[in-house]
This record gives structure tokens, sequence and C-alpha cells, in this order.
């Protein structure tokens, strides 16, 4: 058997620039070396990790320089949670970073005329800015190396974030700056409680254990909803069900909705499972102008509310309605961007793929008296066809917020078969917004784009776009 090569002890590099997914790229010994954690003109020692055909991986093992381009970050876990992983950029930095984004992805990927790419739209906060936040528990904590060699008896109970690249581990987070208060409170409590009380942590190989995930929702109302989701093992264990949600009742009077699930699967997502309400309502309601909307605990939301209202404002002002308009949305989710703007329509047709999601959006039209809406539930690539279209109307603006992945190619070959005179497409990710878009390039050219930051301190962005037809 052939001996493993060793990766090499790349020493004294200059890091060059931002690259993919938030990493720096530098160039040598003839190949892209993508590095996390560092900036443009940091000058380190990077040892690979991981050596593929055409670019190498690695990271940061000594650091000679620092680049001016760094700040200091604010978080003692930064670095090995996972999130947050441009807190050693300025933001003003990041904000650069994110807009030439959305202009290498329509270069290198669009390949089509596109206008200057207007200044991004800053997070209001950037920090506490998140609605939502999820964490694990595990009886597998990550260990520090020293740790790991102290040879002390260590209690490896851990509730928090999962640890990039090894799942089953989890960093205890001792305060995260992604929600405001008393999000963190609550999940130290929950911590202290079931220590105490020797409720067992959730095993994720051997899937054993009493206590498996804790969500905790905020909404700009001031409205609080905590759901914390049991393993098959609590079955057994009604008494810790009562226990800790009984602790959270007393403590955190300000809960307005307290609800649990049991959870016999293998993986821990929530959509198809049973919620029981333990205490308050079943949802919170978040504000946006004169709207209200529920949002349940399996219901999607966006993260940041702040943004959420700057990025669908942007998304009706590119529609440019005056109110005469049929506008088909699509992608439509419970409803958010089809409420907002119905009012400057004559009617709104939303369609998507999950059928409660649909369910969400009727009922959102309905709390805010909206009555020129209407939602359906199917693959679009079979429901947008010309029976439909004759049924509800030829759409004079269509927009589209599709998932990461894009829009299906058929769907693409659809919307060139509609002709709308414009579409708004709202974007997750440039990458596949820039491909779809040079798909309509046929029909279609881009007369605006847009991005909106939605999540600081990641290289994550948004991108709004405005086709219209030749």
């Amino acid at each position: 058997m052939a001996r493993r090569e060793k990766l090499p002890l790349l020493e004294n590099v200059t890091i060059e620039r931002m690259a993919a997914e938030g990493k720096c790229v530098v160039h040598t010994n003839g190949r892209a070396v993508f590095v996390p954690y560092t900036a443009p003109g940091d000058v380190v020692d990077i040892k690979v990790t991981k050596a593929r055909k055409k670019f190498w991986e690695g990271k940061a093992v000594t650091f000679h320089q620092y680049s001016p381009q760094r700040t200091e970050p604010f978080c003692s876990h930064f670095g090995i949670c996972g999130g947050c992983k441009w807190q050693h950029i300025p933001y003003e930095q990041q904000l650069v970073y994110k807009r030439q984004q959305v202009i290498d992805q329509f270069e290198r990927i669009g390949k089509i005329p596109f206008p200057e790419v207007d200044p991004i739209l800053p997070s209001q906060n950037t920090r506490y800015y998140r609605n939502k936040l999820e964490f694990a528990f595990s009886d597998q904590r990550w260990l520090t190396r020293e740790e790991i060699t102290s040879g002390e008896k260590i209690d490896k109970r851990a509730l928090g974030f999962h640890i990039p690249g090894s799942f089953e581990k989890i960093l205890p987070i001792e305060h995260c700056y992604l929600q405001a208060d008393p999000s963190n409170d609550i999940r130290l409590a929950v911590d202290q409680y079931a220590k105490e009380h020797q409720l067992p942590y959730y095993n994720m190989r051997q899937h054993t254990g009493v206590l498996r995930t804790l969500m905790i929702r905020t909404a700009n109302t001031g409205e609080l909803m905590v759901l914390v989701q049991f393993g098959r093992d609590a079955d057994h264990a009604p008494e810790a069900i009562d226990g800790l949600l009984n602790h959270l009742r007393e403590k955190f009077p300000m809960i307005t909705s307290l609800q649990y699930v049991i959870n016999r699967k293998m993986n821990d997502t929530l959509h198809d499972l049973e919620v029981t309400l333990f205490s308050g309502r079943s949802y919170i309601t978040e504000h946006m102008e004169d709207l209200q909307f529920r949002v349940s605990a399996q219901s999607f939301y966006q993260t940041n509310s702040d943004q959420a209202y700057q990025l669908y404002r942007v998304t009706r002002d590119l529609a440019q309605l005056g109110g005469e308009e049929v506008v088909y949305d699509l992608y439509s989710g419970t409803g958010t961007i089809a409420n907002f703007i119905a009012s400057q329509a004559e009617k709104v047709i939303g369609v998507e793929y999950v059928d409660t999601a649909t369910q969400d959006a009727k009922v959102n039209s309905q709390i805010n008296g909206v009555s020129n809406t209407a939602f359906f539930a199917g693959d679009m690539r079979k429901l947008l066809n010309s029976e439909f279209l004759q049924e509800h109307g030829q759409p004079d603006v269509i927009i589209t917020d599709p998932p990461r992945v894009g829009m299906h190619a058929d769907v693409v070959k659809q919307l060139l078969e509609i002709g709308a005179p414009r579409i708004v497409y709202v974007s997750c990710n440039p990458a596949t917004q820039a491909r779809d878009t040079a798909l309509l390039h046929e029909k279609y050219r881009i007369e605006k784009l847009q991005p909106v930051d939605m999540f600081p301190h990641t290289h994550h962005v948004e991108n709004v776009a405005l086709l219209a037809l030749r």
C-alpha cells in the first residue's frame, strides 16, 4: 500500500484576497490555497489540510504579520464554533467584499451584460440581529487539546453549537452575540437545570438520551418562543419534560409560547413532527409596516427581521406596482412577500412547493384582511401551465425567491415562455442567481442589482435583481 503523501507547510506567504465561501486565497507552489480566518495582507504559515487536484485547503498556524484590514474579534468562541467567521474583518470592509462577491458571480458565472451593482444595504444591527437560534445537546462535548491531554475527568455534557466537520461534537456556548437577551440566559438556565437534575444529554451516534435540541425564537413585538426537542428516551421520562418546562415557565415568565416535541427519528428536522403546546400560544407575531405575521414553530421567517423589511422594500420598489398588476410570487413560502406587496397590486398569486407553508400564507392573508391573494402548493414545473395562467391571469410581474440552489431549469424555461414584462429575482445565493439570469438572457436584460446584507460577520449576501423583457 502506498504511503500517504505528507501535506506541506507553506511558510511566510502573504494572503492575497477574499475568495469563495468567506475564505481567503493565496497562490503558491503553482496552486491556489484557500484559508479561513485570515484577511488580505496577513503574512502567515499555512498547514495544508486537504490536497485537491487543482487547489489546496489549509489553515493558518502562525501569523507573522497582521493585515491592516483586521479588527479584534469580539466573541470568545471565534474560530471554533464555525459561526460569524468574519468577525476579524471590520464591518465596512465586509460590505465591500460582499458587493464584490455579487460582481464576481455575475462576471464569472453569468457572463452577460449587467449594470453597475448598487451599494449594498447594510444591516441596521451587526450583533444580536437573529430572531431564531437552535442549540444542540450532546454527551460528547468538544474538548481542547489541553483538556484531552490533562488526564482529568471532564464532564462531556454540552449545550451549544455543532463543531464544523465533527457533527456529534458540541461546543458549549458561554455567550452568543447573534440573538438578544434573554436568549443566553434561557440557554444557560436549561443547561444548569439539566445537569443539576441529571437529565441525559443526547448521543448522536447511538440516538439515546432525553434532551436533544433547544430552539429560541424572538419577535419584534417582544414575544418569545421556546421549543425543547426531546429524544425517544423521553417516552419513559415524562417527569423530565414537565420538570424542565415548568422550570422555564417559572423562571422566564416573558416566554409567550412554550412548546416541545418528542423526536424519535434519526434527524433533528421539525417539519414532520407533532408539536405540543405546554403554555402560552402556539405562535409568536412579527410586525412589518401595518402587517402582522404569525410565526409558528415550524414556520419559515427571515431570521433578521429588520433586514427582511429592507429586502422586501427593495423587492416592492423594483416591482414598480401601480395597483392594477397581476403578480406571481414564486417560492412564496408563508406569504410574507405576497402579503407585503398585495396593497399595491390587483392580485397576487403565490406558488410554493410546501403545502404547510401555503396554509400559513393563507392564514397571514386572513389575519391582515388581505383579500387579493391566492396561494397554491405543488410542483412549479407542472403547476405553471397554460390552464393555470388562463385561470389566474397573465402576470405583469413575476417575483421569484428560490432556495440556495436557484430555480430548476424547467422553471426558467417556463418563465421564458410566460414572458412577463418584469421579473424581480430575490436570491440568497448570487452564484445560482447569476446562472439563472444568464439562462433568462434570451429574453431579459438586467436593469438593476441591489445587494442586501442579512448576516453580518458572515460571507452570505442577499441580492435582488430586476429583469426587464427586451
